[in-house]
């Protein structure tokens, strides 16, 4: 079994997030490329974001520190601690309103 802190990891990459250029820091919790399931954290300093992207499989984003806006098309989700937000199966793109980290957890498509 693996055990890990969100707690911990939210404060360690909120710090790294707020240093480094790209205003971002991740971490794979559980599974990765290999696996169906992934799990990662992603630490985002006010103001930057995930530029359009589309997503693997099917995804939820579980905001877990301050408060970001989910965008696919002209319909934007807003989120805060706490909120559960399934990802579009379309493009879409996420902004940080404040500090913000938030747990992506993506099942791949198996084919």
């Amino acid at each position: 079994m693996q055990k890990e802190s969100l707690t911990a990891l939210v404060r360690h990459h909120m710090v790294n997030a707020v240093a480094a250029t790209s205003g971002r820091s991740a971490h794979t919790i559980y599974g990765g490329h290999e696996h169906v399931l992934r799990q990662t954290l992603i630490a985002l300093r006010a103001g930057s974001g995930l530029d359009e992207h589309e997503s693997p499989g099917d995804a939820t984003l579980q905001v877990l520190h301050g408060r970001v806006t989910l965008i696919a098309g002209q319909t934007r989700w807003n989120g805060s601690p706490g909120d559960l937000m399934s990802i579009p199966d379309s493009r879409h793109s996420l902004e940080a309103v404040e500090d913000s980290a938030v747990l992506l957890t993506v099942g791949k498509a198996i084919g």
